[in-house]
């Protein structure tokens, strides 16, 4: 059992009324707990309260504990119910992230030389093909097909034995004009102020946030997420240099829900599958995955001995990328965001201009759900907005904090509605989504859209939020 000094506050029923004198009132709670529980006590808080019935003077106790014993354990012994929850991720070089990354780099050098582009760029992919499609308004000079080609040679797919050769694969670009019926609605030709704009089509968007990880994000996708990209970074600083390109993750995680937040005791289960040369052992591979992958990710605290490795279990994955399988824009959507958590509108992000609500709309609930739970308003919470096309005003705005909130839900809704802005061409500016260039869109394609540290991802700033006196 390795979950040391894992802090665990117990609240005996939901206000124990003591009647007794508190020492036998503290003796009785006591014998509940094994004499190597007790002797890791830290405190007892005692909270006066009065019992409205009776009169009598009584107490609230709240026993803090600092356990040396498995949190699992612990949480069996109570009778503490958890559940297990799976997210997966997959890496840059998987090829339905190949085209993502494609069609957002095409969108980061048309936003570069025209921040008014209008972007629906779609991409496809398979063997030694790669094709973008799609309709896009733009003043830019973009040349699509060198654009392919450094986004497929900068993943790794330099050679056939990868899964693609950047230099010698077929482009095809099929790119028209956005609909002008389209454009008049939603922007008018150009000729609407940016708090006029419309949304680019319906929909309904969810950001999600919990309080189970720093990045407030929950661990089973951070956890996902993490281990694809040092998959990666191990590839490429040639630590492993038998890995290739393509490669998926999951993870398995036991929870307890604590009143509505999600608690994280242990990771059930780790799952790794990734491409790799003829050469090396399956040995090899388990051993370098666990030294190089797993341990540099997940902390210790929630690794045991019962703790299930599933490494290449197939047991060969040498044929990969766009040559194992067709690839395609838009097909990851739950890797992008929160790993299965949550909810999810449907609507895909790369290659979208910030006019598309499905991406801008994303992001805004995203920072919305963050400041919410950053505000310590709630522990968990979820937050979804519609859109009707052509229409500036979202349709409605949610929120839901799983009955974590410190205030009413209609509070924080209100505090909401007064500190973001949800129309499509406010968002625009407020979040700076009209800046492309420098990888700017291109990041976010692989890895995760959500709860990353870094300055491009603007939805990431939280909002102080706090209720009015």
């Amino acid at each position: 059992m390795c979950c040391s000094n894992t802090r665990i506050t117990l609240k005996w029923k939901e206000f124990i009324k003591i009647r007794a004198r508190q020492s036998r009132a503290i003796d009785r709670v006591s014998k509940q707990l094994s004499l190597e529980e007790r002797a890791h006590w830290i405190r007892i808080y005692k909270y006066p309260c009065l019992n409205s019935i009776s009169h009598c003077a009584a107490s609230l106790i709240l026993l803090h504990i600092d356990l040396q014993i498995s949190a699992s354990s612990f949480a069996r012994r109570y009778n503490m119910d958890t559940f297990l929850f799976t997210s997966e991720s997959v890496n840059e070089g998987h090829p339905d992230k190949l085209c993502d990354q494609v069609s957002d780099a095409i969108l980061d050098a048309c936003l570069e030389q025209d921040p008014e582009s209008k972007v629906a760029c779609e991409t496809c992919t398979k063997t030694n093909m790669v094709m973008v499609f799609g309709e896009i308004t733009t003043k830019a000079k973009v040349d699509y097909e060198k654009i392919v080609r450094d986004t497929c040679r900068g993943i790794g797919f330099i050679s056939p034995d990868v899964g693609l050769d950047a230099d010698n694969c077929k482009v095809l670009v099929n790119i028209e004009q956005q609909s002008p019926d389209i454009a008049q609605g939603v922007h008018g030709h150009l000729t609407k102020k940016p708090e006029e704009i419309g949304a680019g089509d319906q929909g309904h968007m969810f950001g999600y946030a919990t309080d189970e990880t720093p990045e407030l994000m929950p661990l089973t996708h951070v956890l996902a997420t993490k281990l694809g990209a040092k998959l990666t970074e191990v590839r490429k600083n040639k630590t492993c240099a038998w890995l290739r390109p393509d490669g998926k993750t999951q993870v398995t995680v036991e929870y307890r829900n604590d009143g509505g937040a999600m608690v994280p005791i242990r990771v059930h289960t780790v799952l790794i599958s990734t491409q790799h040369d003829e050469t090396v052992t399956n040995d090899q591979i388990a051993a370098d995955l666990t030294e190089h992958v797993i341990k540099p990710v997940i902390p210790d605290q929630y690794l045991d001995d019962k703790t299930i490795f599933h490494l290449n279990p197939s047991g060969r994955f040498v044929i990969g990328g766009p040559h194992g399988d067709a690839g395609l824009t838009g097909r990851k959507i739950i890797i992008d965001t929160y790993g299965g958590w949550g909810a999810h509108g449907g609507g895909a992000f790369s290659g979208k201009d910030p006019t598309k609500v499905d991406r801008s709309g994303a992001y805004i609930v995203r920072q919305a759900a963050k400041s919410i739970v950053a505000s310590k308003l709630a522990r968990r919470c979820i937050v979804q907005v519609s859109y009707a096309i052509g229409v500036a005003e979202p349709l409605s705005v949610f929120v839901d904090t799983y009955k974590t909130g410190t205030i009413p839900d209609k509070d924080i809704l209100s505090l909401i509605k007064e500190n973001f802005d949800f129309r499509p061409g406010m968002m625009a500016i407020n979040l700076d989504l009209l800046r492309g260039g420098n990888f700017r869109y291109q990041k976010t394609a692989a890895y995760g859209h959500f709860g990353r540290d870094d300055p491009d991802f603007t939805w990431e700033t939280v909002k102080n939020l706090q209720p009015k006196a």
